[in-house]
C-alpha cells in the first residue's frame, strides 16, 4: 500500500487530470476561441467614410472550433448572423490544419482520462508493473499536455499565418469585403492553455512523490540495570 503522503499526491493528481478533461471538453464545445472587430471596407469606401463615421462600418466577430457568429455593420445598422464551421465553411479554411487541431484535442482528452485512471490506481495500491506506476502516469500526462500544446500552437498558426479570422469574416460575402481591425484570443483558448499547465503540475507532483524523505527516528532510552535493581 502507498504511504499517506503519496496517496495525497496521487489523489490530487487525479483531480487535476479530471479537471483538465473538463476544461478541454468545455473549450471545444464553446464558440469563444477568438473575438475581433471587422471593418466593412467596401461600405466605408463607397461613402468615403472618415474616422468619426467609421464606427457605422465596424462590426464584431467571434468563433470557435465548430461554430461562431458575427455582426455586420455596412452603414445600414447591425445585422447578426451565426455560422457553423462544418460542413461548408471548412472548405474555405485550411481544412487539414483545422481538423488536426480537433484531433489533437480529442487525443488529449483520451490521455487525460487515462492519466486520471492511473492516478486512481496509484492512490489505491502500488502497481506491480512500472508502466502502471509513476512512470506511466508521467508518460500519460506528458502526452496529454504535449497534444494540447500542439493544438494551441496550431490554432495560433491558423489565426496568424493563415488569416483564419479574415477568411471566416468574408465567408459567402459576395458584395462586401471585411478587414480585420483587431482580434484577440478568448477564454476557451486560455482554458486549453490552463489544461496543458495542469498536466505540467501533475508531472511536478509525480516527481515529488518519488522523493524519499528521511524518516525521523525516535531514540529509545536504554534502561541502566544495576546489580541493586536486580536484587530488588
Amino acid at each position: 500500500m502507498p504511504g499517506c503522503f503519496k496517496k495525497t499526491l496521487f489523489a490530487l493528481a487525479s483531480l487535476i487530470s479530471f479537471a483538465s478533461f473538463v476544461l478541454i471538453v468545455v473549450a471545444m464545445g464553446t464558440p469563444k476561441w477568438m473575438t475581433g472587430k471587422i471593418l466593412c471596407k467596401t461600405g466605408a469606401d463607397l461613402v468615403n467614410a472618415t474616422d468619426p463615421e467609421l464606427v457605422k462600418f465596424i462590426g464584431e466577430i467571434y468563433y470557435g472550433l465548430f461554430r461562431g457568429g458575427k455582426i455586420r455593420q455596412c452603414g445600414l445598422g447591425g445585422r447578426r448572423s451565426k455560422f457553423t464551421i462544418f460542413p461548408h465553411m471548412v472548405k474555405k479554411l485550411n481544412t487539414g490544419l483545422h481538423v488536426v487541431i480537433i484531433m489533437f484535442l480529442c487525443v488529449a482528452i483520451l490521455f487525460s482520462l487515462v492519466s486520471f485512471g492511473f492516478c486512481i490506481l496509484n492512490t489505491i495500491k502500488v502497481p506491480y508493473r512500472a508502466i502502471k506506476g509513476p512512470a506511466g502516469v508521467c508518460l500519460w500526462n506528458f502526452l496529454a499536455g504535449g497534444f494540447i500544446a500542439l493544438a494551441v500552437t496550431s490554432f495560433m498558426a491558423a489565426v496568424k499565418l493563415h488569416h483564419l479570422t479574415e477568411r471566416i469574416a468574408n465567408f459567402r460575402e459576395n458584395v462586401f469585403q471585411f478587414v480585420i481591425l483587431e482580434e484577440q484570443f478568448e477564454y476557451c483558448f486560455w482554458l486549453c492553455v490552463a489544461s496543458a499547465t495542469a498536466h505540467a503540475v501533475n508531472l511536478l507532483l509525480i516527481a515529488i512523490s518519488g522523493i524519499n524523505f528521511p524518516k525521523t527516528k525516535t531514540k529509545t532510552e536504554e534502561a541502566n540495570v544495576t546489580a541493586e535493581d536486580i536484587m530488588y
